[in-house]
């Protein structure tokens, strides 16, 4: 194989409200914290132990005013896109890195009564992609039975 791949998936909770970004021309960006987690037993202390890692999540123009309507705080969400590092000057002047996940495609997984949201979805489940921003209900939406953890 002659190519390369950069596609992430990541299914996780919002760790705050989506964030949006205004631009001049029409343009919006909306970014919010994903966490993701992973459970083990410890073999030495016989314990469930619980890491928490915390991406930051980018979304373009549709797709982040559809997310900024509809997520919240603590929301299940699927993720698809790709992982980006942009690189930055502090206040300092010292250059500062972020890892980013661009993302592609999304899917809702947290129901409204999960959510305890009142907005009115037909689906809890929503696929959009970005930048075309077309929005299509997921034909097969993922159970708990599908998840790999």
């Amino acid at each position: 194989m002659s190519g390369t791949l950069n596609k992430v998936m990541l299914i996780g909770h919002l760790g705050d409200e989506v964030k949006m970004h205004y631009f001049e021309g029409g343009g919006c960006v909306g970014r919010f914290p994903l966490a993701t987690n992973e459970t083990y037993t410890s073999k030495q202390t016989n314990e469930r132990v619980t890491n928490v890692e915390w991406h930051n999540i980018v979304l373009r123009n549709k797709a982040a005013e559809i997310c900024e309507k509809y997520l919240t705080k603590g929301d299940k969400v699927y993720l698809e896109g790709r992982i980006k590092t942009r690189k930055w000057q502090d206040d300092s002047g010292n250059d500062r890195y972020s890892t980013e996940i661009q993302v592609s495609e999304f899917t809702f997984l947290s129901t409204k009564k999960e959510s305890g949201a009142t907005t009115n979805l037909a689906s809890p489940s929503i696929k959009t992609e970005a930048p075309k921003a077309k929005t299509q209900p997921k034909s097969a939406s993922i159970g708990d039975d599908d998840l790999p953890f």
